[in-house]
Order: C-alpha cells, then structure tokens, then sequence
C-alpha cells in the first residue's frame, strides 16, 4: 500500500546503480535545464552523502554543475537558499560548481 499510511523509510542504502538513475531524469518542460533539473530532483531525493555521490556521477558523466534554470540560478544558488542545505552546497563547491555571480551568468 502507498500513500499517508505507507511508513517513511529511514537510513536506506542506495546502490550507484540507483544514485545513477537520477542521471536520466528529463523534465517534463523542455524549456527547464535538464542538468539543473537532474542536479535539483537529486538532491530533493537524495541523503547528502548519496548526492555527494550523485555530484561525482554527474561530473563524470560530463554534464553541466553550472547549468541555471528559468531564473538564471544555479543549483549552488538554490541549495545555499536552504538552512539545511550546507552539506550539499559544499558536495558541489568541491565539484567545482559556482554560484550564478560565480559562473559568469
């Protein structure tokens, strides 16, 4: 059964192969980044320590840490928005990614 009555599961280990899937997420709008939407929809989903492990993916697979979406942000710029998002912003920093004033956009 899922929905409200379906418990929340905590402390789950994601394989790389699960942490990877997040690499082909597309967004429904074709006009959205689609690297920015991967990189926000991971990081939505995704304990620090498995996004930090996404970011290495990401890298690797020669996508864009830079990319900005509709407003011309970066993913740097959303996640240091958020009181918790420390963690991720500095998994991205030491990637390499910059904030928007950072990137030249």
């Amino acid at each position: 059964m899922s929905g409200p009555d379906k418990p929340k599961v905590i402390g789950e280990e994601w394989s790389d192969e699960r942490v990877k899937s997040f690499l082909a997420i597309k967004p429904y709008d074709t006009a959205i980044n689609a690297d920015f939407n991967a990189l926000l929809k991971a990081y939505q989903a995704m304990t620090a320590e498995d996004f930090e492990r996404f970011v290495g993916f990401f890298v690797d697979a020669g996508r864009d840490l830079n990319a900005v979406n509709e407003d011309g942000q970066t993913i740097l710029d959303r996640i240091s928005e958020h009181r918790k998002g420390e963690a991720y912003a500095r998994a991205l920093a030491q990637a390499g990614a910059k904030t928007s004033a950072g990137a030249g956009n």
